[in-house]
């Protein structure tokens, strides 16, 4: 049986108050009304994640230049953790470079979108994660 697409909650992981309004008007606008729970940074989204306070099914949406904890540390504490490293992942970052690319696949997300496209091209990527998370199965 395939849960409700509408149950899948949102974990965003992003330091940036800017990114994170234009993020959540995005997914207002294509009428997307996922929950949405953000984290400014990697330690607090491990410990929200940790302590059971983000609903799964879920997705991750990760910034990778953040303070504390950046996106790759996180994603390798992520893996590391038996009880979250099956857990999906889309890095949405500023970064073009090719490491922090090849860095980010090693630790098996799902995909890699670079932020700071605005309008109809990022309301496309809005638009893949939205038909991602209704065409598969994720775990509870």
């Amino acid at each position: 049986m395939v849960g409700n697409p509408s149950d899948v909650t949102l974990l965003l992981v992003e330091d940036d108050d800017v990114d994170a309004m234009t993020i959540e008007r995005s997914f207002l606008k294509q009428r997307i009304a996922n929950p949405i729970v953000r984290a400014y940074d990697g330690i607090e989204a491990l410990e929200l994640l940790r302590s059971n306070k983000v609903s799964r099914p879920l997705i991750i949406l990760l910034d990778l230049q953040m303070p504390r904890m950046g996106g790759i540390e996180f994603l390798k504490e992520l893996r590391a953790d038996e009880n979250l490293s099956e857990l999906v992942v889309f890095v949405l970052t500023t970064s073009k470079s090719e490491e922090d690319i090849l860095s980010s696949y090693r630790q098996h997300i799902a995909g890699y979108f670079v932020k700071g496209k605005s309008g109809a091209k990022f309301l496309d990527i809005v638009n893949v994660l939205d038909s991602y998370w209704k065409v598969v199965q994720l775990p509870k």
